[in-house]
């Protein structure tokens, strides 16, 4: 069965800064969880992550919370391996298209950002379009080795409806995503999505157990 979450229409956070944004989203946005551990015997750690949806009258706004063990942020360039840190993910499809858009951010929030058919294609955007995803981490920009112990933190991102193919000015009713939560090479590796994933191995390229996002 899919989930499905609503991006709240909050035009105020166009004129905010990210991290006021996430304040005004609390209570206020729709909220749900990445909670699906699809792979228990290989990988099934299960930190909390809470992940809220809104819109404004170009971006969308997604706001992450997480809280658990291990945190690594080793990543600083655009569309380096992101994933191999603490890391958050936010993909979408267009219904009726081929192609869908991957949307990823390590702790710090450096981006990797695509458009692809599937897993293997790795076509990144461009410079020019990676600077209009804006990113607000509760834990700055600088990068560290992994450390520790437990540890909670948020990421806030603005990602403009144009980088997944859509006027804002005439969104569709809904279109399909997940959410994803992922640490390649953190010290307790783990690969968990809003929506379910039946697959043998983790793989988050999979358009099919995409939910739904209702504008």
């Amino acid at each position: 069965m899919k989930k499905s979450i609503k991006a709240v229409y909050m035009p105020q956070l166009d004129k905010l800064g990210l991290s006021e944004a996430a304040a005004a989203m609390e209570g206020v946005a729709a909220r749900d969880y990445v909670d699906q551990v699809n792979w228990p015997g290989a990988f099934p750690y299960k930190p909390v992550v809470a992940v809220d949806a809104a819109r404004g009258d170009n971006d969308l706004y997604i706001h992450f919370f997480v809280r658990g063990n291990y945190l690594l942020a080793s990543n600083t360039e655009l569309n380096s391996p992101v994933y191999h840190d603490s890391c958050v993910e936010f993909f979408a499809h267009i219904p009726g298209e081929k192609e869908y858009y991957n949307f990823e951010f390590n702790c710090i929030g450096t981006a990797l950002a695509s458009k692809r058919l599937r897993r293997t294609d790795n076509d990144c955007y461009p410079a020019e379009l990676m600077t209009k995803i804006r990113t607000w981490s509760s834990l700055g920009k600088l990068p560290f080795a992994e450390k520790s112990g437990i540890f909670s933190w948020e990421l806030t991102v603005a990602v403009p409806f144009e980088l997944f193919g859509l006027d804002p000015a005439a969104l569709p009713e809904k279109i399909d995503v997940n959410f994803y939560k992922c640490g390649d090479k953190t010290s307790q590796p783990h690969y968990l999505s809003w929506n379910r994933i039946d697959t043998p191995e983790p793989d988050f390229h999979r358009v099919d157990f995409f939910g739904e996002m209702y504008f």
